[in-house]
């Protein structure tokens, strides 16, 4: 047999090993950032003046990294039946996939408890986060946030004419939803809350967000960012979803990136009123940016909570032994419900970052709050006994 002929078998042999791969692909944008950050020598990878700013990451060899903990990508991923839905659905890509994304639609809106016109697909949630930017802050306007917070939204909102207004965290690490509504006035385009947050794996209590929906949504509206809402300890019970059911001006993303382990294969959706993803879908297209394999994986993953609760499961353990190692330590870190953990360090971040990528463990580091800290991404359990190992070594 020629070798222009590889049979369906073999093929799903390598196909394995590609949907492996595609798992720990970094996001392109950040990516691009960061080598030229790493060009220029920066010491932060954004070159600003924010209260919020990340060291940028040593030049290291992909092959030398030992446990990648930097992209909080879930480690036991994608599931074996979505990775074999993937993998069978590439023998139909001559045909659009409008038909499986519709039919995908339907039962992400039946689990929503929406209607299908109250959903909007993407590749992925951050390609959500972006497209609302765009659409919102043509004009220019403020977009409300947590500090710190999650930046895509905000970075694409300020490049197109837009101004971030910051809101420090509590202390107990939630939103500071009073000095946030207090701040919404005629030049508040949209309030953003993260929840769980990123980059600190906090979570603001569920009944006092929806509280704060409820009221802020009549002025503006509100986007709730809830890509690790499955990880968190009430999971979905605490999801904003059913306000847009009840007809508010709220927002909701969710991805496939974090509980489904599918981070590679870029699908997401938004739960909004139709006539916001009107406005989104009058400059741009959603559904046409994801594959039909990925469709068909999301799909199947929907379908199976086994994989879900293995993931919940082994993720909360790996986070108790990194917590419980830093309390030995003597670290502090901010409260996590999520596949990360965020704590102090009693040091520069690009130095520390160095030290740790030389010994074969990616993390993240960021400067806020005037001090330090290092983002962990919940690897494998002889990925975290790698990381602790590491810094033992470094602090």
């Amino acid at each position: 047999m020629s070798s222009s002929h590889i049979s369906r078998r073999n093929w799903l042999k390598r196909g394995s090993l590609t949907m492996a791969g595609l798992a720990f692909m970094p996001t392109e944008i950040w990516a691009k950032s960061v080598e030229t950050a790493q060009q220029k020598d920066s010491t932060f990878i954004f070159d600003t003046s924010n209260t919020f700013n990340e060291f940028t990451p040593p030049i290291i060899d992909e092959v030398k990294i030992k446990a990648r903990l930097l992209a909080n990508e879930n480690p036991y991923g994608p599931p074996p039946l979505a990775a074999k839905a993937f993998q069978d659905e590439v023998f139909t890509g001559n045909r659009y996939g409008w038909e499986t994304l519709n039919t995908l639609i339907d039962i992400i809106a039946k689990k929503e408890g929406v209607k299908p016109e109250n959903i909007l697909m993407a590749p992925g949630s951050s390609d959500i986060l972006e497209k609302v930017a765009m659409v919102f802050f043509q004009k220019g306007g403020d977009v409300i946030s947590a500090d710190p917070s999650y930046m895509s939204l905000i970075n694409v909102s300020k490049s197109v004419g837009g101004k971030w207004k910051s809101y420090k965290l509590l202390a107990d690490a939630q939103h500071d939803l009073a000095a946030m509504e207090a701040a919404v006035n005629e030049n508040t385009k949209l309030v953003y809350i993260c929840n769980p947050n990123n980059p600190t794996g906090s979570i603001t209590d569920a009944k006092a967000l929806k509280a704060f929906c409820n009221r802020v949504s009549e002025k503006v509206p509100v986007f709730v960012d809830e890509a690790y809402i499955d990880l968190s300890d009430n999971g979905l019970s605490d999801s904003m979803v059913n306000l847009v059911a009840q007809g508010k001006n709220v927002m909701v993303a969710r991805t496939f990136s974090k509980i489904h382990g599918m981070a590679g294969l870029r699908i997401g959706y938004l739960v909004a009123k139709p006539e916001t993803l009107e406005r989104i879908n009058a400059i741009t297209r959603g559904g046409m940016g994801i594959t039909g394999p990925s469709i068909m994986a999301a799909t199947t993953s929907l379908q199976g909570q086994e994989f879900l609760d293995m993931s919940k499961s082994k993720i909360a353990e790996t986070r108790d032994y990194t917590k419980k190692h830093l309390d030995k330590k003597g670290l502090p870190y901010l409260p996590s419900q999520t596949n990360f953990i965020i704590f102090e360090i009693p040091m520069e971040g690009k130095p520390f970052l160095k030290e740790m990528y030389d010994r074969g463990i990616g993390v993240r580091a960021f400067n806020f709050w005037d001090k330090n800290w290092c983002r962990v991404s919940m690897g494998t359990m002889d990925e975290m006994k790698l990381f602790t190992e590491a810094l033992d070594q470094v602090i």
